[in-house]
């Protein structure tokens, strides 16, 4: 559709018109040699230029308005867990698969666009190999991602077990969800070695608890045997009749002899009767250290920084958390000097109320490592007085930004979409304007004001006099981590910045000149293990172009090398289908002509939490379809789900896209004007007026 559009008003076409037949009047009211007809031919000619020439010059627009029909997309999302393979054997599966395809044909001919995605948000049904379920989850990324667009209803085929994420009946969903039921609802004896209760930490030396909850399913009064392992030798077993309870718990001591991590397995010994034995069995991977570390946090006052950073340190049995604020909360003298804690952090250091600068001036000229966190009441004029080298142009405004993470800090690596998660965060306020760091510090998070990523740091660190020590210009960052639990029901990015960041600190400084290591202590036998190397020159600069060989020895012994060069931007390494179980690893190079090497342990964890329960909840996948508006139907109704999904009209949605171009700009406006000239100038040629 199109029309004309004015930068003036249109009342001044009556002067166009005015215009061009006044010129002509002009030229062509003497008596010419030509007859009548062809001097109003060429008095046409003359007053149509002259007149759409004017009409030009007002600015006239050709506004397109075109529309675009979006139909509507049916998503049929396909529950890919493992569970759904456990019920299913691999010719029902096919069979689904093939009717899903049959269906499209029906669907899109009615009118729908189909999509068919897996649990992963991606593109068709693929193997169903997934070791978790998230159908919850599932269902936010669809409907994020379809976010605007028209999507007419989600199908979900699945068992309708789920074992990750929060429930699907308590995401709000503002579009109809149909279930398709998918595996067996009769119920299965089994023994379930339903969960592991452990500390990741243990001292060495000493004993730690163990717990082993054993879920009985229709075996009542039966007598159960459970043994606890360590490297294929029997450490202890328990038997104890179930009676008529359904959950039994069997709990051990265990002692803690040899350093390092240590692999533990349980296992309960199947039943005759039982069908599924895949889950009598489980792992408990324990830390055997020295010692805890002991984090001294001091604040002048209660602030919400303060949990958040309790909650990073607690997560690790490693760390003692120990919070001092004079006043509210004092902890004993004896652990206020100089020496007694491995890291020190000063919540709001060197506060304009003085509550703890005597505090921190006994405890600066310490060994232990400090973290000072600048706040909205730290005096910044004093900072550098007191031994931060930091020095701020302005001292009395602030400024809100966000976070970004420096890709070139190389003190400790991260896992990769931790960036992307941080980038996200809300904004924190800091100092305003520029100010002046030591040129050695090593920025871990840079100011980022509205889209300009800035070069002033938000969270450093530096070497001072050989103490490390680490500065945060900002209070409010318990908002990140709150932020990031409403988005993602987890806290990771969050926590594993801080806490590698408090490990880093809290540690000796490596001078080692070759560094490679695992980029987490633990992974999942369903992801790659990720290492990361990084090579030092004299002046401890990073270079590249080294060779590593890199050694796993698995607990049997078993060797398994890898080689790789490191280059900018290619310092990791990633390694899959590793199997559960603790492993060491050797990482070697040339430096100088000297051979250097890098050992650690790192763990692999088995997830088998789709193997606990192969029930089908039937009943889920009904209450789900009611509470969003949807019909339930059982795995061979699929043609009833496409008979009523035609009989309802397809509803387009229309887009519209408007264009504006000056008419000025058409290109068939100037060969028109090209023609009107030629022509009129032609006959005034060929009638001897020139």
């Amino acid at each position: 559709m199109q029309h004309l559009i004015f930068e003036y008003s249109p009342l001044f076409l009556i002067a166009c018109v005015a215009l061009g037949i006044g010129y002509a009047f002009i030229l062509y009211d003497a008596k010419h040699t030509w007859s009548k007809k062809v001097n109003q031919g060429l008095f046409l000619l003359r007053a149509v230029l002259v007149a759409f020439l004017a009409f030009l010059l007002i600015g006239p627009i050709l506004k397109l308005t075109n529309n675009f029909f979006e139909k509507p997309t049916l998503v049929f999302l396909v529950d890919n867990s493992q569970s759904v393979s456990e019920t299913l054997d691999s010719l029902e599966r096919q069979k689904i698969l093939e009717q899903l395809g049959n269906a499209r044909t029906s669907i899109e001919k009615a009118g729908y666009t189909m999509a068919i995605q897996n649990l992963l948000a991606k593109e068709g049904a693929t193997a169903f190999n997934h070791p978790t379920s998230d159908i919850g989850g599932a269902i936010r990324t669809v409907t994020s991602d379809f976010e605007g667009k028209n999507l007419a209803g989600i199908v979900l085929l699945s068992d309708g077990i789920y074992n990750s994420g929060a429930s699907p009946l308590y995401s709000p969903i503002r579009i109809p969800v149909s279930t398709i039921g998918l595996g067996d609802t009769t119920q299965r004896t089994d023994l379930v070695l339903k969960n592991l209760a452990f500390n990741k930490i243990a001292y060495q030396g000493n004993k730690y608890p163990l717990r082993a909850e054993v879920q009985s399913i229709g075996l009542p009064d039966q007598d159960i045997k459970v043994s606890v392992f360590q490297n294929n030798k029997l450490l202890t077993q328990q038997i104890r009749n179930s009676g008529n309870k359904s959950l039994l718990g069997f709990d051990f001591q265990l002692d803690a002899i040899e350093k390092g991590l240590q692999q533990i397995s349980v296992v309960v010994e199947p039943h005759a009767l039982e069908a599924n034995k895949r889950n009598n069995r489980s792992s408990a991977f324990i830390e055997v250290v020295e010692g805890k570390k002991k984090i001294l946090v001091i604040a002048p006052a209660p602030h919400p920084d303060l949990k958040a950073l309790r909650s990073v340190v607690e997560k690790n049995s490693n760390y003692e958390f120990i919070l001092h604020i004079p006043g509210v909360q004092e902890v004993e003298s004896s652990l206020l000097q100089p020496g007694k804690a491995d890291l020190i952090i000063f919540h709001e250091v060197l506060d304009k109320q003085r509550k703890t600068s005597a505090l921190y001036a006994k405890l600066s000229k310490g060994p232990s490592s400090l973290l000072t966190i600048i706040t909205g009441g730290t005096d910044l004029r004093s900072l550098s007085a007191n031994g931060l080298p930091l020095i701020f142009e302005n001292t009395a405004q602030r400024d809100e930004i966000t976070p970004v993470i420096n890709p070139l800090f190389r003190n400790f690596g991260f896992a990769e979409n931790v960036s992307n998660s941080i980038s996200n965060y809300p904004p924190v306020t800091v100092p305003f304007g520029k100010f002046s760091f030591p040129s050695s510090a090593s920025v871990l998070l840079y100011q980022r004001i509205g889209n300009v990523t800035t070069d002033r740091p938000l969270i450093l660190t530096y070497d001072d006099n050989g103490r490390k020590t680490g500065v945060i210009i900002s209070d409010g960052v318990w908002r990140w981590r709150l932020n990031e639990f409403l988005e993602s029901e987890k806290t990771v990015a969050f926590d594993e910045v801080f806490s590698k960041l408090i490990q880093y600190l809290s540690s000796q400084e490596d001078k080692r000149k070759f560094r490679s290591f695992p980029i987490q202590n633990e992974f999942t036998d369903s992801e790659q293990v990720t290492f990361e190397s990084q090579v030092y020159n004299d002046l401890y600069e990073q270079v590249y172009g080294n060779k590593i060989d890199l050694k796993i020895t698995d607990k049997n012994g078993k060797v398994t090398s890898f080689n790789y060069v490191t280059s900018p931007g290619g310092t990791r390494y990633r390694i899959g289908g590793m199997s559960e179980g603790v492993f060491s690893y050797e990482a070697a190079t040339v430096l100088d002509g000297k051979r250097e090497t890098a050992r650690g342990e790192f763990l692999v964890t088995a997830q088998n939490i789709e193997s606990q329960n192969l029930t089908a909840d039937f009943g889920l996948l009904r209450k789900l379809a009611a509470e969003t508006g949807g019909k339930f139907y059982n795995a061979n109704q699929i043609n009833k789900l496409v008979e009523d999904t035609t009989k309802v009209e397809a509803q387009s949605l229309i887009h519209s896209e408007d264009s504006f171009n000056p008419l000025i700009n058409l290109k068939w406006v100037f060969f028109l004007l090209l023609l009107i000239v030629s022509l009129e100038w032609f006959l005034r040629k060929f009638l001897g007026a020139y």
